[in-house]
This record gives structure tokens, sequence and C-alpha cells, in this order.
């Protein structure tokens, strides 16, 4: 039986919107949000920020293919900045589940070469407030060539009522790995967190509350960095990760179409991931099956199902992230192949959404993914342009610290914290260090594993 249904999506909307309530700081920033907003549109259509791109279009007449589609994007990528924003103001939190009322909850952790960081991912779930009989932890070493397998059998040892060791015999990947959590999984309810990640102590009980509604199939928590103070890169990868889940996810919440729920902390109704189960193991891509991009495969299969996806603000999750860059390119590297992948997958699959929902994604989307062919055609003309005009460099450089001082209005709400400093560097450590790596997952599609290490 489907669970959705057109009357039923909107009394759900109604409910997510329920708008929080807000302090002196809150109501500033927001004001300031959007003061920034018009100023940033002011400077983008009323003034001579993008002349220099109309002024190598007239001296380079076939650039100007690029220069009206550009002030075209741009002019709705401002309407989806306020359409954003408003969404984003909108979404409340989903009340946690009471321990009285918990359902039966099976936490899956695979592990794959992570030593004693996985010790402490199955401590944080077991000492999570969550009922002990309805607690189920299955821990998978996914073929590791180094301690894992000892560290999780020392958790087993700690926790046997807990505790399911599970010794893969070969490396499976991880989308093998959790497989086989997911067969042998008895709870209502499945989360998977991963190895080199800590949950805070309510995260359970919150990530299992949004399933009261029938037609949620899978929930999307919280990540932040664990090791946000072990040098630049996590700092930065810090308020990146705020922003993309207490603002893109809170947004995308309000319709109930989270595109990804993360393998660091997501949740699914087990009924739904059974009925997937077969042909998500199984996914090919050119010719290739699919080992990395798993969390957004499963999340496109359940919305592909009519489900709900939807984003829990108060389930936490505290995840390592890469502190070199050799390390940080690999796991962007992975996460834009499977988002390549999996988008041509939802844009077929949004059409099945309700119509609210479906709206929404498309013009987000559509927007969202416009950007790329949009962003590397303008880089090329003020490259162009900077020969002859060095001030153009300038004018760039300016553009980014604007966009980003507006980002990080957003993360200032979530978090009150000097750390939005990080930031406005993170936008320019990606422009100039990060931009070669979309169009190199472009080419490299068909590459496979795990690609952590």
């Amino acid at each position: 039986m489907n669970p959705q249904s057109e009357s039923t999506t909107f009394e759900a909307v109604a409910e997510t919107i329920r708008p929080p309530q807000g302090d002196g700081w809150d109501y500033l920033v927001i004001a300031a949000i959007f003061a920034s907003i018009l100023a940033l549109a002011w400077a983008a259509l009323a003034t001579p920020l993008l002349q220099p791109l109309v002024d190598v279009a007239r001296r380079q007449h076939w650039t100007m293919l690029w220069v009206r589609p550009t002030v075209i994007w741009i002019t709705m990528g401002m309407l989806l900045l306020i359409l954003r924003t408003i969404l984003w103001l909108l979404y409340r939190p989903f009340a946690a589940a009471r321990a009285e009322e918990a359902p039966a909850l099976t936490v899956i952790i695979p592990a794959y070469n992570e030593s004693a960081m996985v010790e402490h991912a199955i401590v944080s779930v077991a000492a999570a407030s969550y009922p002990g009989k309805r607690l189920q932890i299955i821990a998978v070493d996914d073929g590791s060539t180094d301690d894992t397998w000892r560290y999780i059998q020392k958790a087993a040892l700690r926790f046997p009522d807990l505790v399911i060791p599970i010794r893969l015999p070969a490396n499976l990947g991880k989308r093998g790995a959790l497989a086989e959590g997911f067969r042998r999984a008895t709870g209502e309810i499945i989360v998977t967190v991963d190895s080199d990640s800590v949950i805070e102590r309510g995260a359970l009980l919150a990530i299992a509350g949004p399933f009261r509604d029938a037609r949620v199939g899978a929930v999307a928590g919280k990540v932040a960095v664990h090791n946000r103070r072990a040098g630049l890169i996590p700092r930065m990868l810090h308020v990146r990760f705020i922003l993309s889940f207490d603002y893109l996810r809170s947004a995308q919440s309000v319709f109930r179409t989270v595109y990804c729920c993360p393998g660091a902390l997501a949740a699914y109704r087990t009924s739904v991931v059974r009925q997937v189960l077969p042909a998500w193991e199984r996914q090919r891509f050119l010719g290739v099956p699919c080992t990395y991009g798993e969390d957004r495969a499963l999340t496109n299969d359940i919305l592909a199902r009519g489900y709900d996806t939807v984003y829990q603000r108060s389930a936490v999750v505290q995840t390592i992230v890469p502190e070199t860059y050799s390390k940080l390119c690999r796991m962007f590297l992975r996460w834009d192949r499977s988002y390549i992948r999996e988008e041509f997958r939802f844009a077929k699959i949004v059409w099945r959404r309700p119509f609210f929902s479906r709206l929404l994604a498309l013009y987000e989307s559509t927007i969202t993914n416009l950007r790329y062919p949009v962003a590397y055609a303008s880089i090329a003309l003020w490259a162009v342009n900077a020969l002859t005009d060095p001030s153009t460099l300038v004018r760039m450089l300016l553009a980014i610290m604007v966009v980003s001082l507006l980002y990080v209005l957003y993360y200032l709400r979530s978090e009150r914290s000097w750390d939005f400093v990080f930031g406005i560097l993170y936008a320019y450590f990606s422009f100039f260090a990060l931009t070669w790596i979309f169009p190199y997952a472009v080419l490299t599609l068909r590459a496979r594993g795990w690609l952590t290490r």
C-alpha cells in the first residue's frame, strides 16, 4: 500500500513548518540574512559587479551564449535562496520518541580498518538513552586488515546483550557490509552509524520520533565534526556540515524530500528496507556494480516507494573528517560520483512525489544542477578577462567574500561561534583547491571502492 496521498502530504507539511521561537539574537540574524539577500541581488543585477563578463562577451562574441543564461540563472538562484530561507525558518524538529513507547531498534555499524575508533562508536550507541531491551547493535567488520575485529570483539564482550559482532571473510565494500547487517536486523527501525562516528546520548530517541508518522520512510540525522580542533580543514568542514544539515536539509525536510540521509547517522523503516534491499544491493551504473554512495542510493529507493524522507535536527552524531588535503579530495570524489549517479535517478523519481513536494524539488534540483555549467563557464570568462584586466581578479575575490558572508549568517543562527570565520576561509579554499574535483568525478564515474583510506 502506498503511504503517500496528496491530502495527507499537505497536512504533514503544515505540521512540519510550525516556526521555532527565537530570542533577540535569532531575530537579528534573520533580519541580517534578508537584508544581505536584498543587497546581494542588487549588487548582482543593478551594479557593475558582472560587468567584466559583459565586457569579455562583447570582445569575444561567442561568449554571449553564456552571459545571458548566467544572468537568468543568477536571478533564479536568488529566488531559490529566498525560498530555501523561508523553508529553513519554518522548519522545526520532530518530537523525540518517549522511552516507554520507543520501537525496537537495530543499529548497524559497518567498519573497515577503523581500529580503536569502532569501539568508541559502539560504546556511544550502547550508552545512548534508549531502552536496552529494545536495542540491538550489529557491528560488521568488512574484511579489515588491521585490528578492527579485536576492538569489535572487545565491545561485544563489554555489552554481550546488545552487540552482535559479524566478521566478513573478505572486503565487500560498505554497501555489502550494510546489507549483511540489514539481513540480520530484528528492529522495526534500522539506524546506520559510521564506525568513525559517535552519537550523542539522545540521538536514538530523537531519530526514532519521526517514525510515528507512517508516511516517513527515512530520517536524516545531523552530522557535526568530531575532530574539528585538529586542524584548518576540519574547522572549515564543520561550518560546511552545519550549513549542509541545519540549512539545506532543514529546508528539504519541510517538503519532506531530503535527498540524502547520511551514512554517519540515518534511520530507516525496516519494512521498507526489506522491500528495496535486493535491488539496492545489486545496483549497477554504467555496467559497474555500485559500491559507494549507498546512503543517497537507499534514500532514492525509499522515495521511489512513495515514502517521505525528513531531517531530525535533534539527532546528532559527531564524525571524524579528513585532516589532510589528499584524504579530503578522496571524500569529495566519492560524494560527487554518487551525487551525479543518483541525480540521474532522482530526475525520474521526483515525478512520483506529491505535487507540492514535486514542484519544490524540481525547482531546487534544476537550479542547483545548473550551477555546474554556469559556474565553470563563468570562471573561464573571468579568467579570460583577467588576462587583460587584472582588477577582474579583485572583483572575483570580493564576490566570493560577499557570498560567503551571507552563508555564515545561516551558520551563526545554529552556532554562535567565532568559527564562522572558517566558513569564509572555506569559500576561498573550495574555489581554488576543490573546483577540479567535480569534473574529474564526471570522468571517473566507473571507479569503485570505499575511497576512505
